[in-house]
Formats: C-alpha cells, structure tokens, sequence
C-alpha cells in the first residue's frame, strides 16, 4: 500500500475458496457454495465497506482460483472508492494459506472478514489474536460464522475498523476446545484446538475427513451447544437444559452410544441436510479449564466436524477455553454504529460522542 494512505484503517479479507464444498455437501444433499457465489459475496462486502470509503483500505489473501482477484476487477467500488490489494505471499491451496494471512493481518489490520467454515474461522482464530473478526458463512459447517448478508457484513467491518462501533461494544471472545492425545506407551503428546466442538469418531482413519456416518460419533466436547446448531453442537444443544453461547464460560461433554441402548436418544442436525437419531449416555457442563478423558483404541480426534488426528490406544483429555476469537456481531455493529453517527453523511466522525 501506499504510504500516502497509511493513516486509513485497515481491513484485512480472507475468502475460502475450499469451504462448502467437501463431500457432506454431496452425501448430505445440502447446497454447495461454488466460487462464483463466493466472489459475488465478496463483492458485496466491498459494496458494504463503502460506508466508510473515504477512510479505508482493504488487503486480501490471494487464491490460487483467483477469487478475490476477480471480485476486484468487477466491484465497481474497489480501487476507486479505497485502495486495495493482495498480501504478497504465493497460496498453495491448503489451510495454511488461512494461517499465513492471519498471522500477517494480526500485525497490521483493524479488522478483518473472513469468508468460509467453522474450519475457515478457526484457521483465523489460531493466528488472529485481538484483532476483531466479522465471520461470513459459506462453508460447510457453519456453527461459528454467521449466515449474514456480506453487504452487511462489510457495513460491520468498516465500522469497527473505524472505530464507529468500538470493538469492545460490539465484539465477543468465542470459546475454543483442547484436545491433547496422549498415546498410552508413552509417545509424543499431539494437541488439537476446534472451536466449536472437537469431536471423537470411530473411524481408525482420517480418510476425506468429513465426518459422514453419526454411528461413527462417540462424543466429545463442544464450546456451545444449541438445537440449532449443526454437529455436536446440535447433539449437546439437544440436552442441555439451556443453550451454550459461543462467549459463555465453559463447554459441553457428551458421550454417545447405540440409540438402541442409550439411557436417551435425541434427533439432531450432524452435518448440512443430515438429521439423525443419536444416542446420548450421558453429558456434563464443564466449567473453563476442566476437562473431561476418552479412552481409545483405534479412533480419530476431530475438530468441528472434520477428522484431524489417528490415534491407538491412547487417552483424549478435551478441555473448554476461552482463548478464541474476537467476533463482530453484525447486527449489534450496526446499531452501535448507527447511535455513533457512523452512516451519517460529511460529518465529522471524530465527534460521534
């Protein structure tokens, strides 16, 4: 960017070109989000940030489809209402690329959107630290990211980026979940961290990752946990006696089983246009820090509906923390932002008070 616009707010912008199109969006017959529905996303993001044009500048991760390069030649905004452009790194296509990006945008943006998952978000989270995240869905799960409008959602960003709607006024921390497989003959500890729920499956292979069978699901816990919800989350949120936020203390462990033997079975939504009957043995609340052990002998441990790690006979110790994400509500955003004065036009935004 150019130094003559350095004293603009910063935004930073990172669209999944992989999230909404894994195999459960096939199995499951739920849509999928092709590309092309992404960039016109993107682009209405950009139409959204105009709110705040003259204050602004935007920088995004590149993609190997080429996604937000696109949306920046068609937006009739881009580049002529505020500066934008790429961050100078080469993508490979995989969830590093995520990782990269927001680890460069925690040192120099304000804010920043993020198209995708609950994979997508929580690939942010692990590098983002404070900065605040307006979460769009368009992923496959989607239990974090909110299914707003991205016109609205680029509304938010430029607010908060701006200071028009203050982060601290708008913005929650998100919990996360641990997961430490400690291998029983004493081999190497692996960690894990999901954000809304790291799950364990008895499949003894990673394989597509998705997690496809809900026989497969042995429990495991969730950061929040609503009926609305999708996965674990929506397993847990049918249960509990109330629902979890994403920003209230503590987390959810449940223990699944055969539906035909299990003290309760509920029906849930475990992943997109799948509802079925799961078995519930029994679920706790835990408070931050605790935790809760699995013994396994040939399962996989997953992170927010994706198998990560194989593990043999090991021991799981799942733990809630609340060291995730700074996210943006989008519609507290814009009431803080329009009680600041923020959408008024040729006044002087230093004065909202």
């Amino acid at each position: 960017m150019d130094d003559s616009v350095s004293d603009r707010a910063r935004i930073g912008l990172v669209v999944n070109p992989a999230a909404g199109r894994d195999v459960r969006r096939l199995t499951g017959g739920a849509s999928v989000v092709d590309n092309y529905a992404k960039r016109r996303v993107t682009e209405c993001v950009l139409e959204g940030l105009t709110v705040v044009a003259d204050a602004i500048e935007i920088t995004a991760m590149p993609t190997r489809t080429g996604i937000v390069r696109d949306a920046f030649e068609e937006s009739e905004v881009a580049g002529d209402a505020f500066p934008v452009g790429l961050l100078d790194v080469r993508p490979d296509g995989s969830a590093a690329d995520t990782r990269r990006a927001a680890a460069r945008f925690r040192e120099t943006t304000d804010a920043v959107v993020v198209l995708g998952g609950d994979g997508t978000t929580r690939d942010v989270a692990l590098e983002i630290a404070s900065v605040p995240v307006v979460a769009v869905a368009t992923g496959t799960n989607t239990v974090v990211p909110s299914p707003v409008d991205g016109t609205l959602a680029g509304v938010a960003a430029g607010l908060v980026a701006t200071g028009a709607a203050p982060a601290d006024d708008v913005a929650t921390r998100h919990g996360t979940v641990e997961a430490t497989v400690r291998p029983n003959d004493s081999g190497d500890e692996r960690r894990l961290t999901a954000l809304a729920s790291a799950e364990l499956s008895s499949r003894s292979f990673v394989g597509t990752r998705a997690l496809l069978d809900p026989a497969d699901l042995r429990g495991g816990v969730v950061s929040r946990a609503h009926p609305g919800d999708v996965g674990l989350s929506a397993v847990a949120g049918a249960v509990v006696s109330e629902p979890l936020g994403g920003d209230d203390p503590g987390g959810v462990a449940v223990r699944l089983g055969d539906p035909d033997r299990a003290d309760r079975s509920v029906r849930a939504v475990v992943a997109p246009g799948v509802l079925a009957t799961v078995g519930v043995e029994s679920w706790s609340r835990l408070e931050p820090d605790d935790s809760v052990s699995f013994e396994i002998a040939d399962d996989v441990v997953g992170a927010d509906g994706e198998r990560e790690l194989e593990a043999t006979e090991a021991t799981v110790e799942l733990r809630p923390l609340q060291d995730g994400p700074l996210l943006v509500d989008v519609e507290r955003a814009l009431e803080v932002g329009a009680r600041r004065r923020g959408f008024d036009v040729d006044t002087e935004r230093a004065d909202r008070d």
